[in-house]
C-alpha cells in the first residue's frame, strides 16, 4: 500500500485539486507542505492532534512539513464554525501560545536540518501596507464568491466584521509567501478550511502565472478532529497541566464504541490490518480495543512511562483496588478550607471534575458524586481537613472520573 492509499483508507483525505500529481509526489516523498495553527490558547489541542499525526506520517515517508504558526492571522480570528467573534488577544499572549505550540509541536514532528520547518506569518503579514495589498492582493479576490463560502454565510445573519471578512485574504497570503520563500506547493487543512484554501491557490496561479504549481489537500478535520476532545468542562488539552496523562488516557479509554476504530485509523500508528483485525470485535473485545486506542495516543503525547502510569492506574481504579499512585491529584492548601473544612462543590471545582459551582451542584443532586466510595447527594456536605487521610480521597464524578484530594 503507497503513502496516498494508506491516508485514504484511514480516512484522512477529504477533497483535493489534481489528485494524481499529489499522490505521485506525496509517494515519492517529494512534498512540501504546510499546515496553519493559529495560537488561540497557551496548548495544542486533541482537535489539532490530526494535523500533527499527518504530518509525521508524511515526514516519515520523506515529506518535508511546514508548521505555520499564525502570530499574524491570529491578530484577526478565523470566522469558520465560528458563530461570534473571537476574543482579541495581545501579541504578548499570541506570543506565549506559539512559545507553547512550538515545545509541543517538537514531540511530533523532526524540525532538525532539512526535514521540516516552523515559521510564523506575522515575519510577512505585520509588515504588509494596507494599500499596497489592496492594490497587490484584493485585487485577485471577487468579493461576490467570498460571501458564497460557507465559513461566511454561516456568520451573516449574525454578524460578519471586517476584520474577520479579511481573514480569507491574509491565509491566501500566507500560501502565497511560503509558495515564493520555500518551494511549498501543498497545503493541507480541515474541511471548514476549503474555501480558504482555493482562495490561496487562485492567488498563486494568477499572481506567479498558470504554471504557477499550487494544490489544495483537506482532511476531517472539522467534523470528526473538532468533533474529539470535546468534554463537559472543556477541551482535551496535549498539555500535562491543563488535561493530565491520566485524564487523557481516560478520555480514549471512554470514546463511544462506535467511534473507537474511527479513532484508530485517524489518529494511531498502528497498521491497517491490525486495526481491521479489531474492528471484527464485539462486546467486551471493544473495551480491549479502547484500552488499546487509549494506551497508543497517550504515549504519543505523553511518552510510554506515562502511558503505563495512566495504564496501571486505571485499571487498579476499575477493578476495585485501593491504588491510587497515579491518579491526578490536587493539593488543597489553609487558604481552601474555612473553619477547617471544604465544601464538596469547592472541591469538585478545586479539582476540575466541575467546570463551575453550578455544575457541580447539578453533578451532587443527580447522584453522580461520591467521596471515598460513598455517594454524596446533600449540595451542603462539607470535609473537614482532619478527615482527609494522609494518603489522600478520592473525589469521584460519574463512572469514571476519578480525582485524588490531598491536604499538606
Amino acid at each position: 500500500m503507497t503513502v496516498w492509499e494508506e491516508l485514504k483508507a484511514r480516512g484522512l483525505i477529504a477533497q483535493v485539486t489534481d489528485e494524481e500529481e499529489i499522490k505521485k509526489m506525496v509517494n515519492e516523498g517529494k512534498a512540501t507542505f504546510y499546515i496553519g495553527f493559529d495560537p488561540t490558547a497557551d496548548s495544542l489541542h486533541v482537535g489539532h492532534f490530526m494535523a500533527l499525526c499527518l504530518m509525521k506520517r508524511l515526514q516519515m515517508a520523506g515529506n518535508r512539513p511546514i508548521a505555520l504558526l499564525g502570530g499574524g492571522t491570529g491578530m484577526i480570528g478565523d470566522p469558520s464554525g465560528r458563530t461570534d467573534m473571537r476574543q482579541m488577544m495581545t501579541r504578548e499572549t499570541i506570543q506565549h501560545n506559539i512559545d507553547c505550540f512550538k515545545k509541543q509541536m517538537e514531540r511530533f514532528i523532526d524540525f532538525s536540518e532539512g526535514k521540516a520547518l516552523m515559521v510564523n506569518n506575522a515575519d510577512w503579514l505585520m509588515d504588509l501596507n494596507y494599500v499596497e495589498l489592496l492594490r497587490d492582493v484584493g485585487a485577485c479576490f471577487s468579493v461576490n464568491r467570498m460571501l458564497a463560502a460557507e465559513c461566511y454565510k454561516q456568520r451573516m445573519e449574525r454578524g460578519l466584521s471586517f476584520l474577520e471578512f479579511n481573514y480569507m485574504i491574509m491565509q491566501s497570503y500566507d500560501f502565497y509567501m511560503l509558495y515564493q520563500k520555500y518551494g511549498c506547493s501543498m497545503q493541507f487543512g480541515g474541511d471548514d478550511q476549503w474555501s480558504n484554501m482555493l482562495g490561496g491557490t487562485e492567488l498563486i496561479r494568477r499572481k506567479l502565472g498558470k504554471d504557477a504549481y499550487a494544490m489544495t489537500i483537506t482532511l476531517l478535520l472539522n467534523s470528526e478532529g473538532k468533533k474529539m476532545g470535546k468534554t463537559q468542562s472543556g477541551a482535551v488539552w496535549l498539555d500535562p497541566n491543563k488535561t493530565s496523562p491520566f485524564d487523557f488516557y481516560q478520555y480514549w479509554r471512554n470514546v463511544d464504541d462506535a467511534d473507537v476504530i474511527k479513532c484508530m485509523r485517524l489518529l494511531t500508528f498502528l497498521p491497517l490490518e491490525q486495526i481491521d483485525e479489531m474492528a471484527q470485535w464485539e462486546g467486551s473485545q471493544l473495551n480491549k480495543a479502547k484500552e488499546i486506542l487509549a494506551y497508543e495516543l497517550t504515549n504519543l503525547v505523553h511518552g510510554e512511562e506515562e502511558a503505563r502510569k495512566a495504564q496501571e492506574g486505571a485499571k487498579a481504579l476499575f477493578a476495585g483496588g485501593a491504588d491510587t499512585e497515579n491518579m491526578p491529584s490536587t493539593e488543597l492548601t489553609d487558604e481552601d478550607f474555612q473553619d477547617g473544612a471544604i465544601d464538596l462543590i469547592s472541591m469538585l471545582v478545586k479539582t476540575g471534575l466541575v467546570p463551575s459551582r453550578s455544575e457541580g451542584r447539578r453533578a451532587i443532586e443527580q447522584g453522580g458524586v461520591s467521596v471515598d466510595g460513598e455517594k454524596i447527594t446533600d449540595i451542603r456536605h462539607t470535609v473537614s481537613k482532619d478527615a482527609i487521610p494522609e494518603k489522600g480521597l478520592v473525589l469521584k464524578r460519574g463512572k469514571k472520573k476519578f480525582h485524588k484530594v490531598l491536604t499538606k
